[in-house]
């Protein structure tokens, strides 16, 4: 790394997805545009020396809880829902091959002809070989977001940090697209998050957060170096951790 870059605040990370990210401006599916851009972003953070772990949701495809709202049996939708994000994961680690990166992608169920199956000892050799490791299908349980899983697989391949990818520059009291005047916080607690309902993660991915002492970045993803940026602490964000916020 050139000695003219600011240090990395973070040196392991997982970046958690939406499935909606790799949108762009459709009403599903995958963007091949926005699909490499984000690509392009991640691929910058590694040059300056992160090592990058990715969950991807799979929304822009299936979701299983709108599937059972429809009358669909709940656990059969959620395994849907996981198969989609693997679907997001191969574009995803085909995309960051052809930026050059060495890229993994691993699933929580396994399936050998597709991708790897996710082996705990095999991925952190994966990113102590300066890989990229993509890791799809969820926790492999239904009943659990990709949220969820994305602060599991956080604490198990010991990163520094979970970054949580949005359409806006941090965590607000309120949607700002539709409150123009909401609050937002450039740091909270654990505590007030699941006090203020800020639902920016879910209940549970905030306890295994909290618990193993992870912080979470929010950040946003739509602007070119964004990932690099909050990396080096620079641009807007909002870090999630510790016992008080500001």
């Amino acid at each position: 790394m050139a000695s003219h870059q600011p240090p990395l605040t973070y040196q392991r990370i997982l970046l958690k997805l939406s499935g909606e990210a790799l949108m762009g401006p459709g009403a599903g599916g995958i963007d091949v545009a926005t699909l490499n851009r984000i690509a392009s972003d991640i691929a910058e953070a590694v040059e300056l020396g992160a090592e990058v772990c990715l969950v991807v949701g799979g929304g822009n495809i299936y979701r299983g809880l709108a599937g059972a709202a429809q009358g669909m049996d709940r656990v059969s939708g959620d395994f849907m829902g996981m198969l989609a994000t693997v679907l997001n994961g191969l574009a995803l680690g085909s995309a960051l091959e052809d930026k050059g990166c060495s890229a993994r992608v691993m699933s929580a169920i396994p399936m050998p002809t597709v991708c790897e199956p996710f082996i705990r000892p095999v991925a952190l050799q994966h990113l102590e070989k300066g890989r990229i490791v993509v890791l799809a299908g969820g926790t492999g349980n239904p009943f659990f977001t990709t949220d969820t899983a994305a602060a599991l697989r956080a604490a198990e391949m010991n990163c520094n940090a979970l970054f949580k990818a949005t359409q806006v520059d941090g965590v607000y009291s309120a949607d700002p697209k539709l409150v123009p005047d909401a609050e937002r916080y450039d740091s909270l607690s654990f505590h007030e998050v699941l006090e203020k309902d800020l639902r920016i993660m879910d209940g549970p991915a905030i306890a295994l957060a909290r618990d193993n002492k992870i912080p979470i970045v929010v950040f946003s993803l739509k602007e070119k170096g964004g990932l690099a940026s909050v990396l080096q602490g620079q641009g807007a964000f909002t870090t999630i951790g510790g016992e008080m916020g500001s």
